[in-house]
């Protein structure tokens, strides 16, 4: 006998960050895309809509599913290590890439992924009763459900739990500051220093996640480290994955880690094969050649890759084993040989 799942009813919750045009529109100015709506119709991230003469969020409240995990996995190697985090999102997304690899909840035209109503206040003590010390807004990105992250975020920190966001960063100025001020630590997608791939394969532009990226890291406390998904043929040149390490280290600094994951075939991109782990290791090298401390490796089994060394001495401070950590012999935020500061939350 098969089940059938009906979806939860959509959230009338009224949204924030928009305008009315001239010609009666509503426009969306949470992201770039600058949906303009006319009553009934959807903006890009199919999440938030015009009803009336309001925008409305009809995810609200409701998740695809939560899960605990090793804070490593989002990932997050300097905040910390060790810890577990409590993880959900919602549905739907503001890009479209085409390497997606939560494709099944960000590509979601309706909403038959939400299958659990989860208010902030409930989220943030289920994850107090769990002992889970931290909360990441994931899976999909968390800028399209903006108003349910700061509110859940707010909850959260009223308990004394930490929230995480995992994004690609494409949000518009105004939001990004309420969006982030509550949030303790940050990883956000730098896909490629390439605005040609951005909009090619994303649908974005490289511009507004770069202003993102500079503004969490010089304007805010958030805790940020950077992913870079290794795509074959795609983003993966000496020339390509230099210049992001150079951007990196130009504009942010040698301390802000960054993880080189590898892809695997989903979504529209079936055709291309997996990031050997070479690459990866091609693309950690370059990194730290730059001046960068803290470069990793992800989604493979690589332990030197995914551990973390005193960027003076060279002394393994954390070993992990895929997303484990198996020794940590960071001392008050320092290398136990030589005392030199280890960047991150301890």
């Amino acid at each position: 006998m098969s089940t059938v799942i009906e979806p939860l009813p959509a959230s009338q919750y009224a949204g924030r960050w928009w305008h009315r045009l001239p010609d009666g529109r509503l426009q969306c100015d949470l992201c770039p895309r600058n949906c303009r709506l006319r009553d009934g119709q959807r903006g890009y991230c199919f999440v938030r809509e015009r009803d009336g003469d309001t925008m409305v969020l009809s995810t609200y409240g409701y998740s695809s599913g939560f899960a605990v995990d090793p804070i490593e996995k989002k990932p997050l190697y300097h905040f910390y290590p060790g810890s577990e985090i409590l993880s959900f999102g919602t549905a739907g997304c503001n890009l479209g890439c085409k390497f997606c690899q939560n494709w099944d909840i960000s590509a979601a035209k309706d909403r038959h992924r939400l299958g659990v109503e989860a208010q902030p206040e409930q989220i943030a003590l289920v994850a107090q009763a769990n002992h889970v010390p931290a909360i990441a807004f994931t899976y999909n990105d968390p800028v399209i459900f903006a108003e349910y992250a700061i509110d859940t975020a707010n909850a959260a920190l009223e308990l004394g739990i930490r929230p995480v966001v995992v994004t690609a960063g494409y949000i518009s100025p105004e939001p990004r500051q309420e969006f982030f001020a509550p949030m303790a630590a940050a990883n956000i997608d730098l896909k490629a220093m390439d605005e040609d791939f951005y909009w090619r394969v994303t649908g974005g532009h490289l511009a507004d996640v770069l202003d993102t990226i500079a503004y969490v890291h010089h304007q805010t406390d958030t805790w940020l480290e950077l992913t870079n998904l290794v795509i074959p043929g795609h983003n993966d040149s000496d020339d390509r994955l230099k210049a992001l390490a150079d951007w990196v280290f130009r504009e942010l600094g040698p301390e802000v880690p960054l993880h080189f994951s590898a892809f695997h075939p989903d979504f529209k991109m079936l055709d291309v094969p997996r990031t050997p782990v070479e690459t990866l290791t091609r693309a950690r090298e370059i990194a730290l050649a730059t001046g960068l401390k803290y470069v990793y490796t992800g989604n493979v089994v690589d332990p030197q890759g995914s551990s973390t060394y005193c960027p003076n001495c060279g002394l393994e401070v954390i070993h992990r084993e895929w997303y484990r950590v198996t020794k940590n012999a960071v001392t008050d935020g320092r290398c136990p040989a030589c005392q030199t500061e280890i960047a991150g939350h301890f």
